[in-house]
């Protein structure tokens, strides 16, 4: 590999097979929460991290609502205790992220359990800080990550979370036994989709250099796609220095669609689910302003896609897995992108691996 990044983009099969196996039970079908967590006592989730972190927690809102019906509060942590926000008793906070040693976000778990709330830590470093504080350490294992823009971690937390919402789903009675089983199998299929994505590189790399050419991307998506479009965004503009924007599609009207032009790249998130029809309709709108766009869907999806189109087309899988498989050539895109332009992947300018000041 040329980059610890490309290699970490590889390591992600395993990354969360090693993860999902700290929570899922493959013999039983079961999913369940380490460190004696009981979800039947939560009344609400509040989610504090800070940038790929908090992108995972918004992914794992829709899926902790969804499938538990827990309302899910979200904040960057930075920002949340400031606002001093009220909070009650049966509260659960969870704090995401890589280090467990991020300044903002160790601050507002601290800030949650000096207001008497339960805390949680979803972190890949055991010995943290973030992981020793926290009451419960629920633990990501997706090893050493040496590049500064996270991936392997990323997709690690996205996997530990949605099989929490599973096992907070089968603990709140929200899903029956073979249900929980039937979820918990989807996710165990993981790893071998991730695999099938990443057998999309050749094809992504010969994106890159026309791409490497904008000066703004856009990207696009409905649903739990709409969180995946602004970690996509901030892959691209954290590795290769240009400047992208990741918006939910229904937005479109409400400001971005002046952006469009022809120079404009647009990077939409179409998985062929109950949105897809929607998500066509605003990739419409885009083409008709002359936006070239590249669009990640399934081979359900390209066979509905508009025509004019650059398909980028992962395997097929179920609305649970999907931001696991997406997450995919997303970061290829940003990865060949900035190797096209030169930049220095792993480590890009102005940044650092832990944020530990405020």
């Amino acid at each position: 590999y040329r980059h610890f990044m490309e290699k970490e983009i590889h390591d992600q099969p395993g990354a969360c097979q090693h993860t999902l196996s700290a929570y899922l039970d493959p013999v039983t079908g079961r999913a369940r929460a380490p460190g004696g967590l009981d979800f039947s006592l939560v009344d609400r989730i509040q989610i504090v991290a800070c940038g790929t972190a908090h992108y995972a927690g918004l992914i794992s809102r829709y899926l902790f609502e969804s499938l538990a019906r827990i309302p899910v509060d979200i904040d960057v942590a930075s920002e949340f205790r400031y606002r001093a926000p009220p909070v009650r008793k049966g509260t659960l906070c969870i704090a995401i992220s890589q280090s467990g040693e991020t300044a903002d976000t160790l601050a507002a778990l601290r800030w949650c359990r000096d207001q008497g709330l339960g805390t949680a830590a979803v972190v890949n470093v055991h010995t943290s800080t973030m992981a020793r504080e926290a009451d419960i350490l629920l633990p990501t294992h997706a090893g050493p990550e040496i590049g500064v823009a996270s991936t392997k971690a990323f997709t690690s937390q996205v996997a530990a979370l949605t099989a929490l919402a599973v096992a907070a789903a089968a603990a709140r009675g929200r899903i029956d036994a073979a249900e929980e089983a039937r979820l918990t199998r989807l996710l165990l299929e993981a790893p071998r989709l991730i695999s099938g994505a990443l057998a999309l590189e050749d094809q992504i790399r010969a994106l890159a250099p026309e791409l490497a050419k904008a000066r703004d991307v856009l990207y696009f998506g409905r649903g739990v796609m709409s969180a995946l479009a602004l970690e996509g965004a901030l892959k691209l503009k954290e590795i290769s220095y240009i400047h992208a924007e990741g918006y939910p599609a229904g937005e479109l009207k409400h400001g971005p669609i002046a952006l469009i032009d022809e120079a404009t790249p647009v990077i939409v998130l179409a998985p062929s689910d109950a949105l897809f029809e929607k998500t066509v309709s605003n990739t419409a709108e885009v083409m008709a302003r002359g936006g070239p766009v590249i669009f990640i869907t399934d081979e359900e999806g390209a066979r509905r896609a508009p025509a004019g189109v650059r398909l980028i087309v992962t395997p097929g899988c179920d609305d649970i897995v999907a931001p696991l498989v997406y997450a995919v050539p997303i970061q290829m895109l940003a990865y060949y992108v900035a190797v096209q332009k030169g930049a220095d992947v792993d480590q890009p300018r102005n940044l650092a691996k832990s944020v530990t000041v405020e």
